[in-house]
This record gives structure tokens, sequence and C-alpha cells, in this order.
């Protein structure tokens, strides 16, 4: 049985426009008498920092096939923007450590958890068991204990980006959104590049955002459509250097709680070689890309003429009944220095890929994502989730094809565990997504069409909308992979 940690999280249909929000904040300073409310403060908003160089994050690194890691969970004071607040962590930073392996690497990682509430861990995306002291987000760890978690990867492991995060219900959104997030990299990726191509310079940018509460990012009440900070590797609006012409590899990952990204380079293209830590069997490219909670693309970005350009995310909403997301500076790319020659990017085949569209169906299902009319609870074929009920049973080594569908006014980050799959149709037109994924977002009113092969890995997992909000309030069931 799960416990019952109190999160207190709540999504938002819409953002108050900005003279009532500074009237509410002036009378709620008015009325906060005590000091010690957490949910008020008397305090302006404060002024940020911004436009430092991007830093990457520290990294923690296999040899010889073995990756031992020690991580702890801690409420530490972080610097953000030039000001110091209480934010959930790993190791005791915002932007904690990245894990790198490579495939049938073997991960040994120690978390230790210092919170005063229940916690765990989750690798997101990741082909690796969902049982025992692996993948298993059933594991509770308790305040104070340290639990063991052991990761067998397989040779066949995908390289790409992914993450990881906690994964305990009812208090998932709450703590990534208080900061608890951070970047797995799986290499190999780039031997499918052109010789030219394989050493050049390569940057993670994680998108995590943040809204402030008194001295604290707020981990509470949390409103999907709220005013929130987005932050690149934790930093706010970084500078990212380049040389007119150069070729880099960017590593962009959503490892926020809830928000959606739009991402768009003004004035060039993102060549994509892999979505969701998958390899894709042929580069494409596009003007932005729409990164779902969860979601990540691996892109080649060339500089351009001498000068500055504003990565950014745009204006997205998520349908009549979701959140709109307005349009903020990520980061400024600086193109300055001796110029290179730009390379010639490969548009033909990529790297070898898994195709479902002739595979044989042993089972067809509908998954129908559904909410009440308040937007508080969500629903998996209605019924919100319970730990100790098996929602859908699945054999091993077949491949099933899901409708699934969505009842709600929004749209929802459909994410599976263990298993990618392909995604075939959108609304009944076909789709070509060149490659497996773990993140979809499923249509407001709308639907899609999804193969799933399920291998290697027997045990219970889950499904689920990665909107961590709706996650917590019910939308996620268990799916029990069988021989």
């Amino acid at each position: 049985m799960w416990m019952s940690v109190s999160g207190g999280v709540m999504r938002s249909r819409f953002v108050l426009p900005r003279v009532a929000m500074l009237l509410i904040l002036a009378i709620g300073a008015l009325m906060s008498g005590c000091a010690g409310d957490p949910s008020r403060s008397s305090s302006p908003a404060p002024s940020f920092a911004e436009g430092s160089p991007l830093k990457e994050p520290a990294q923690m690194v296999s040899h010889n096939g073995l990756l031992r890691a020690e991580i702890a969970v801690e409420r530490r004071r972080v610097d953000l923007g030039g000001h110091k607040f209480w934010a959930l962590t790993y190791n005791g930073g915002y932007m904690p450590p990245t894990l790198r392996i490579r495939p049938g690497d073997k991960l040994e990682l120690d978390l230790k958890n210092t919170l005063n509430e229940v916690t765990n861990l989750h690798v997101h995306g990741l082909h690796v068991s969902p049982s025992g002291n692996a993948d298993n987000i059933f594991i509770r760890i308790d305040p104070g204990q340290t639990f063991h978690y052991s990761f067998q990867f397989p040779n066949t492991l995908r390289a790409g980006t992914y993450w990881y995060h906690p994964h305990p219900h009812h208090t998932s959104a709450a703590q990534v959104a208080g900061g608890m997030s951070g970047i797995i990299i799986i290499d190999s990726l780039q031997q499918y590049l052109p010789a030219n191509l394989r050493h050049i310079t390569e940057h993670v940018i994680a998108l995590k955002d943040f809204q402030v509460q008194g001295d604290a990012i707020r981990t509470e009440n949390l409103h999907i459509g709220a005013p929130t900070h987005r932050t690149v590797n934790g930093q706010l609006n970084p500078t990212i250097p380049i040389r007119p012409g150069e070729t880099q590899l960017w590593r962009l990952a959503n490892i926020s709680a809830n928000i959606y990204y739009k991402v768009h380079l003004k004035g060039q293209k993102f060549h994509v070689i892999a979505h969701d830590g998958t390899p894709v069997d042929r580069i494409w490219t596009a003007d932005s890309l729409l990164l779902a909670a969860g979601a990540r693309f691996d892109v080649l970005v060339q500089g351009g003429p001498a000068g500055r350009t504003q990565l950014q995310t745009l204006a997205y909403k998520t349908g009549p009944g979701g959140n709109s997301f307005p349009q903020a500076n990520l980061a400024t790319l600086v193109s300055e220095g001796p110029a290179a020659q730009p390379a010639t990017l490969p548009t033909s085949s990529f790297a070898p890929t898994v195709n479902l569209s002739d595979a044989p169906i042993a089972a067809r299902r509908t998954v129908v994502f559904s909410e009440n009319k308040a937007g508080t609870k969500f629903y998996i074929n209605g019924k919100q989730f319970d730990p100790n009920r098996v929602d859908l049973r699945a054999k091993l080594n077949t491949v099933e094809e899901w409708t699934v569908r969505n009842d709600s006014n929004e749209e929802h980050s459909f994410h599976v565990h263990t298993n990618h799959f392909q995604l075939m149709s959108i609304n009944g037109r076909p789709h070509q997504g060149h490659g497996l994924q773990d993140v979809a977002s499923v249509p407001a009113k709308g639907q899609f069409v999804i193969r799933i092969r399920f291998k290697d890995y027997t045990g219970k997992t889950v499904l689920h909308c990665h909107i961590l909000n709706h996650e917590d309030a019910g939308m996620m069931a268990v799916l029990d992979i069988v021989k």
C-alpha cells in the first residue's frame, strides 16, 4: 500500500491577468501578519540575474562497465539567478549530476532520503527491469532510509538522452517541481554521425521551471498555468557560445513537473537525430519542437552569422480546458570567433530502428484519459490509480496496438514505462516519427494509435500522464507484463 503523503497539488485552467495577479499579491502581502505562514510572502517578487555562460551539469561516468553512485535527497538552499531559495535537491544542487553510461553497463546507486516524506527513483525511458531493486516505482524509501538500486542495462539499450526523477504517488509533482530531476545520457549516439561530426561540442539543455513561494521553491498548491521561471541547466537565460558555421549537439530535455515547451531557435532549424532516447532512422528538420512533459530531442545546431539569437519557447495552449504557456526566452546563442566551414549534415538514413508496421498484433486495446469537470480528479479507463490493482496485462514477446483516446478538453502527456512505442497515427492521420518514443501528447478530444512490443522484462509497471499534477490526482494505471 502507498502511504498518502500530503502534496496538495492542484491544476489551474487559466492564467490571471497581470493586473489582477499584482492586486492579489499586494492584498496577500498586507494581510500576511504572520511571518511564519509559508503560503504568503510580504516581499516583492525578486529580480533575477540573467545572461551568465551556460554551465554543464557535473557528471558521474561509468568505467569498465560500471557506475557506482551515491545520491542524497535533501532540502537545501540553492542559488537561482542570484537569489537563495530552499529547494528539494539531489546532492545539494538544483541541477544535479548527469549520470553517463553505455549500453550493457551496470548502475549501482545508493539513494539516501533525508526528507521528512517518502520518495523513490525512476529512470525515465530506460529499457530495464521494472521489478526488484531496479526501475520499480512501487518502492518506498522512508525518511532516514538509504535504498540500494541495481540496474543492469542490456547491450541493446538505445543511445540518447533520458532523465531521472522521483515517482511516489501523490507527491511526484511536488518533488520534481521542488528541484528533483536530472539527466541520464546513454553514450554511443555519435557512432551514427559522419566521422567529422563525432567529436563536436555537446550541450545538455535541461529545461526546468520553478515558482517562488517566499524564500522557497513552491511545492504545494501547484498551478500549472501560474507564472513560472524557466531555466536551462538551472540558469536563467544563459549564453551559449558557438562559432559561425560550427555544428553542435544539443540534448533538449523537458524535465519539469508539468509544463510544455515549444522550443524555437530564431532563424535556424533543428536537425533531429534522436527522440526520447531513440536514434532516428532518418534525420529530420523542424523550425520548432514541442516537448510535452517528459519528452527529449537530441538535435544538431549550426552557428549562424556573427551575432546573438534567442532560444525561445513559443506560446502554446493545451486546449480549451487546459493551460496557456506564454512565449519566453530560454537562452541566448552567441555566434562569435573564427568561422568554421559548415558541415554537410546527413539527410539520408541515420541509425537502425524498429518498425512495427507489419508486426503481428497479439491484442488491441483502448486506453481512455478523462477527468472530472473541476479538473481535480483524473482517470484512465474510468478508474483512478490503485497500486494494488492490475489494469492491463500484456504477454512478453508480443506486440499490442493501443488506441489512446482523450475525452477531456486538454492535452495529456502519455508515457509508458519499460518499453518504447511507435506512434502510428494521430486523429486518424498516419504519423511517421522515424523511430520509437516514450512520450506523446494526446490531443484534446482526440486520439492516437501506438504499437508497443514487450521485450526482455516481466513485472508490474505503469502508464500515466506525465503532467505530474494529473498523475498524482489519479491518471495512472498498472501494467503487468507476464510470460
